[in-house]
């Protein structure tokens, strides 16, 4: 009985987690170089600035691999440098660090459907 329980407890944080990780992917993704900017605070109050290039994009945010090591969940503002358009953004994703730096996955906060100036 008492491995049972355990099995249920851990099939319900399996499902648990399918339901934050597991989630289908909205939209069609594309691999594009936008130029982007990201800024954010840092723990010292100061604002951060980095500009780099997107991997792949969708309607609801991109991969991108930046030389700074940020948190998942961490809050930020991206920016499309070829269309100047703005948005608030999220980290959803890190990647293992490459030597060029850390690969992100970047969920836009209720994005505009044409934020990225391309057919998705």
């Amino acid at each position: 009985l008492a491995l049972e329980a355990m099995m249920h407890v851990k099939l319900q944080e399996l499902k648990q987690a399918g339901i934050r990780y597991g989630e289908k992917r909205r939209g069609r993704r594309m691999n594009s170089r936008v130029p982007i900017r990201l800024e954010w605070d840092a723990s010292a109050g100061n604002r951060q600035r980095v500009e780099a290039f997107t991997r792949v994009v969708n309607p609801y945010g991109c991969m991108v691999m930046i030389s700074e090591s940020l948190e998942l969940d961490h809050r930020l503002a991206l920016t499309n440098l070829a269309t100047g358009a703005s948005n608030a953004a999220v980290i959803v994703w890190k990647g293992n660090q490459q030597p060029e730096g850390w690969e992100y996955g970047i969920e836009l906060v209720a994005p505009d459907m044409d934020f990225w100036g391309l057919e998705l």
